[in-house]
Order: C-alpha cells, then structure tokens, then sequence
C-alpha cells in the first residue's frame, strides 16, 4: 500500500514540459478532427436545408403546419416571404398570418387566416461524390448547382439520362417513346390526397367546402342498396340477396375532384388545374360470410377497369367497354376470412392495374406506348366507385391521385414548357433533366429560361444539368420541422407583438420561437431509382 500511495504521489508530480506537449498533443487531435469533419463534408456527407416548396410534399421548404378546424386533416401549405414584404429565404420569427389554404380532404377553405409560426424547411443529409462511382438512376432526388447561377444549390428528381428523349404527355414521363414507371418506394411517396372518409367535417353546414355545404361525397347508384353505419358515419355497410351489383359513387361536385391541387401551393390555382387520371382507392372490407364480393371501378379518359375480389377465392381485373367485359387477369387464393377486416386496393397509375387483396396481388400491364391505356382525352374527368355484394362492411376509405407534371405555367398559357407533349428534349452526353416534385410550383428544367454558366465563358444548353453539376444524391431527411417547447400563449403573443420595439424582446421571440423538438415521425429516407423496382417496370 505505502509503495503505491508513493508512486501515485511522484505520477502526480508533472513537468512543466510535460503539460505543454499535453495541450499541443489535444490541440493536434482538435486540428486533425476539423481537418476530417472539413473532408467529410467536402467529399463525403453534407447536411442542406430545403429553402423551398419545389419538391413539396416529399421535402418542404418554409411552410406553414396546418389542421383543417372542420374535419382536423394536417396537412402543410407553402410559405412565401415576397408576400409578406420580406427577402427570399428568410423565415420571420413569432407569429404572423398565415396563407389562405385549402383542406386536401374534405375541400374546407379557411376563412379565419388566424396568426401563425413558420416552420423552416426540411434538413437534409446528402450523400456528395456518389455519381463519380455510382451512375445517377432516374428518381433519384440529386442536389446540383444552378445551371444559370452555380453559386446556387438546387434539389429536384431526376428524370432524365444522357441519350434519353422526354416527353411529358398527359402528367406522365416518356422516355424514348414508353412510359417511365416509378419506383414502387418513390410511387408510395408521391401520392396525393383526394379525399379520406375518415376525415368528416364537424360544421358540415357551412358554405366554405370548395363554395358550398359539406356532403358526404358517395352516392348510391341506381338500385343500390349502400347505407351508412347506424354508429359509425364513416363505415358504409351492404346486405344484399346473391350476386347483384351494388354500386357506391364518389360525387365530385360534393367532394374535392381529380385536379392536380396542392394544398401547399396558392389556392386561387386550384380551379384551373389539369386532371389527373392516375387514381388509387384503397379500403378495409369486413364480410360477413363468403357468399359475396366487393370490389373498385376506376375510369381513365373513355375506358373504365375493375378490379373485384369474390370471397371464396377469386381475384379479377376487367376493362368494361359499350358492348362488352373482357376480363384482363385473374387467379385464385384462399377463401376471405369472414368478419375480419382486409385491405382493398385498387391502382391505376404509369399503365398498370395494380390490385391488392390483404397479401394477395393481382397485375396487369396496359402497355407502355401513349395511347396504351385509350385515346388521351385531357377534358374528361376519371371516375371511381365501389362495387358489392352479400354482407359487408367498409372502412377507412380514401382516394389518391399520382403526381402530374404539368406543361404550362398557368391555365390556359400560350407559353409551353419545354419536353412536352410535340416538343421533346434530347439529352446528349453527359446532360440530365431534372423536375420538382411540386410540379406546378417549381422553377425546373422546364422553364429555364437562359443557357447554363460555365467555366471560361462556356455555356450548357437550356434546360439540363451537366454532370459536372451534380453535387450528390439526397438521403435522408435527419431534422424535419419540429415542434417548441411548450411555452405559455401569452408569453407568445407578448414576444411576438413587441418584438419590433424592443431588441431585448426580438432575441427572447427568438429563442421562444425554436422548435428544437424533433419530429421523429417525419425522419425518413428519400427514396429514389435505387428503390425496389415497381411492378413490371
């Protein structure tokens, strides 16, 4: 013991030397951590905030949270600093008010634009150098320099690879003359809310759903013995004798109809958007026995398909003409669990019938040329219904639309976009073509206006990226807008109101305004073209 106590008490005993080697050993680690943090970030992961809406709702930029005050849908609407006098990429802190905005589901324009905070855009983790290993996939979400300012980063999904030849026809993406189909990861992130059944106004009465009273958006068809649940509004229930026909209609001119609206985007452009006809319906179906079926109808330009599901075991996909049902697939499962609730889907999007029955799905693929799914018909609004019969029940419906690239700024514009239906882009070697998921919203290679910068007084063509250009592929969202601590209202309001007067005050708003609470639900990986393939792509 005596002899360790002496040995501890010599150990103690540094040189002065001793401790300046020590500092410059720590100081020598500091250094080569930051010279390894630098190189990191320089050729390997860098951290980017999203500054706009452009590739809203897969990555928002500055936006408003919102919850519909009728039926309580959440859902997220843009904001727009020149509005409200302020620089470009500049989040206003305290409470301002908000945009006017537009329920994505049950169609409840807001009418009391009440005082709200700004949530800052996304933050994101890019993967850097990957496309000087890796060759860029279509549907990847690449950040790249601003052909026309490269000072600027940009994040959008490509689209386009050199030798392809893109054509936007009716919201869809052609290369080279055949459908381009999307991941099916990248399908699940780009679908948009029409209208969700579970989502039912709580003042159905007032006049502000898309200009008049609420109604419950599903009729009943001629003879149809559809009702809704005694207990339960938002489940309809069917008891019919044999094998009729029981037919339940989606109502647009009650419910919000199949334009390419963005609840994240200015509601005045919601009347004047194109239809999109790339539809998915999906429901939970509980029968009471297995003498029965059920199933969903969805009608794109002259040509309606079905897909239904007879509960002892067969699965079928039709196309239903003027003279004739032509059944275009079909297989057998196993007979459905009675009084259990199975999903329902029911998908038509990039010429593919897609039809799922719980684990069960059946496929059938239209064709990838233009006009494989009927003659384009632009001014014909898609139709959906469901079909039933036997004893069932129907919950959690909702119907999605796909995303639609649009091919001019505004309604009813002389100007076109460029690689659109008769005006395709060609990419050469070494060119890509990139769009913004916020179609109607996104200053993309569409409409770039002016060639692209290059070194030395060189330019690139208008409207692609070079590769040079590209800085890495985006991947996955790590701080999402959050929530604040849960500060007093009052206390809120006080900041918010005397920020302007008091420097004090601006920096307590400041602080108060934070939302340094993460919203673990919204981190989430960005998928792109290295995602499982979709069917029969």
């Amino acid at each position: 013991m005596q002899i360790s106590k002496t040995t501890n008490t010599k150990a103690k005993k540094a040189h002065p030397r001793d401790r300046v080697v020590d500092i410059i050993n720590t100081f020598e680690s500091l250094l080569v951590a930051f010279i390894l943090a630098l190189v990191f970030m320089q050729f390997v992961m860098q951290a980017f905030r999203i500054p706009t809406g452009s590739m809203a709702d897969t990555l928002r930029g500055a936006h408003f949270s919102m919850r519909c005050p009728q039926c309580g849908y959440r859902y997220d609407c843009g904001f727009d600093p020149r509005r409200y006098g302020l620089p470009e990429d500049v989040i206003p802190g305290g409470y301002i008010r908000s945009a006017q905005s537009r329920c994505p589901s049950c169609g409840h324009y807001s009418q009391n634009i009440r005082p709200m905070q700004v949530s800052s855009g996304d933050r994101i983790l890019v993967l850097k150098c990957i496309y000087q290993f890796f060759k860029p996939k279509r549907w990847d979400v690449v950040v790249f320099k601003n052909p026309i300012d490269p000072s600027i980063n940009y994040i959008k999904r490509l689209i386009g690879r050199p030798g392809d030849t893109i054509e936007i026809i009716d919201g869809d993406i052609y290369i080279n003359g055949e459908i381009a189909r999307k991941p099916l990861k990248v399908q699940d992130e780009l679908w948009m809310p029409v209208y969700e059944n579970d989502y039912q106004p709580i003042r159905p009465y007032e006049p502000t759903f898309n200009e008049h009273k609420w109604r419950l958006p599903f009729r009943n068809a001629k003879d149809s013995a559809w009702q809704l649940n005694k207990n339960n509004p938002t489940q309809f229930e069917l008891d019919s004798q044999g094998q009729s026909k029981n037919y339940l209609v989606y109502d647009t001119s009650y419910g919000n109809d199949f334009r390419t609206a963005y609840a994240y985007n200015d509601v005045r452009d919601y009347k004047h958007m194109p239809y999109c006809s790339d539809l998915m319906m999906r429901f939970y179906v509980r029968p009471a026995s297995t003498a029965g079926r059920v199933g969903i109808e969805l009608g794109k330009y002259e040509s309606r398909y079905t897909a239904w599901i007879d509960f002892t075991g067969e699965m079928v996909i039709e196309s239903i003409g003027a003279d004739e049902t032509k059944v275009l697939a079909s297989k057998s499962i196993k007979a459905a669990a009675v009084n259990k609730a199975v999903l329902v889907k029911f998908t038509n999007v990039d010429h593919q019938l897609i039809f799922r029955f719980g684990r069960e799905e059946l496929v059938y693929d239209l064709g990838r040329s233009p006009q494989a799914a009927g003659s384009i018909k632009l001014d014909i609004e898609p139709c959906v219904q469901i079909l039933g019969s036997g004893e069932l029940t129907l919950s959690h419906i909702a119907i999605f639309r796909d995303i639609h690239y649009t091919a001019t700024r505004f309604f009813g514009a002389v100007e076109q976009a460029r690689a659109v239906e008769g005006n395709p882009l060609t990419l050469g070697e070494d060119e890509f073509f990139v769009l913004g998921d916020n179609s109607p919203n996104s200053q993309d290679g569409r409409w770039w206006e002016e060639p692209g910068k290059g070194n030395n007084g060189s330019t690139y063509r208008k409207g692609i990226v070079p590769r040079d250009y590209l800085v890495g592929k985006a991947l996955f969202v790590y701080w999402p807008s959050g929530f604040e601590l849960p500060w007093p209202k009052s206390l809120k309001l006080f900041l918010s109101r005397n920020s302007r007067a008091n420097p004090l005050f601006r920096i307590m708003n400041a602080i108060v305004s934070l939302k340094c609470i993460p919203n673990i639900a919204r981190m989430q990986f960005i998928y792109g073209g290295s995602g499982a393939p979709s069917h029969l792509n």
